[in-house]
């Protein structure tokens, strides 16, 4: 069976796409903080081969370290998630440096640990598919609490790209998605709204997405892919207003 590596799967979106992916028959190799989750979610599972392993992301080493473990329990990772983030900032010159240097931290150089360990990998196969989940905020510089946010989930999306551009004649695919509101541990609100999404359909659409192999995705499609559209284009004190 093919096997999808899943960063940050204790909860949240990481979560339920293993409770998809396992559906659809992948052996799955998990890793997040909080190994006690795993647990529970290994258990939940299908009867599929699951491997699960503690990993904080900002510890670098043992990035690789754990990413290799799993290719040499597998044999072959055919696809890695990169998924591990914080949600957490505050606005620029609120005195809360620390809180933006974290989400800096762990969004970026977190997931420029784990593309780099990925990447390694599937330049020893010649094969794989590397998937950074960046997010709808990405598309324009975003105010109030998501500024550093936005701006991490920017560059990863343009980290993945830049990777694509350097594979694009190999077997070596790459996958960026840009969720909109789905509802998370992460997100602000436990409810579906018009805009918010259920974490089950939006991590649906997420899960389609990587099987068809899109270069890149804006997930749910709606309403996503016109707000990301208006995002892009409206003049920025509409925009503003319309981020709120």
């Amino acid at each position: 069976m093919p096997t999808i590596l899943i960063t940050g799967a204790s909860s949240g979106l990481g979560a339920e796409m293993a409770r998809q992916f396992a559906a659809l028959g992948y052996d799955l190799a998990l890793c997040a903080r909080r190994t006690d989750r795993l647990d529970e979610l290994a258990a939940s599972l299908p009867d599929v081969k699951v491997s699960v392993k503690a990993l904080d992301v900002n510890d670098h080493d043992a990035v690789f370290r754990v990413f290799d473990e799993f290719q040499a329990e597998f044999g072959t990772l055919e696809k890695i998630v990169v998924n591990a983030g914080l949600g957490k900032g505050q606005p620029l010159g609120t005195g809360r440096f620390d809180a933006n240097l974290e989400t800096a931290q762990t969004n970026f150089i977190g997931a420029l640990a784990q593309t780099e360990a990925a990447a390694r990998i599937f330049r020893e196969q010649n094969a794989g598919q590397l998937v950074m989940i960046s997010s709808i905020s990405a598309i324009r510089g975003m105010p109030k609490n998501i500024t550093t946010y936005a701006a991490t989930k920017a560059a990863v999306a343009h980290l993945a790209e830049g990777f694509r551009a350097d594979v694009m004649n190999t077997p070596i695919k790459v996958t960026v998605l840009y969720p909109g509101y789905i509802v998370s541990e992460m997100s602000a609100t436990s409810k579906t709204t018009p805009l918010v999404a259920s974490t089950e359909k939006g991590v649906r659409a997420m899960v389609s997405a990587i099987e068809k192999e899109k270069a890149s995705a804006r997930v749910p499609s709606w309403p996503w892919v016109p707000v990301g559209f208006a995002l892009e284009h409206l003049p920025l004190p509409l925009a503003r207003k319309f981020m709120g």
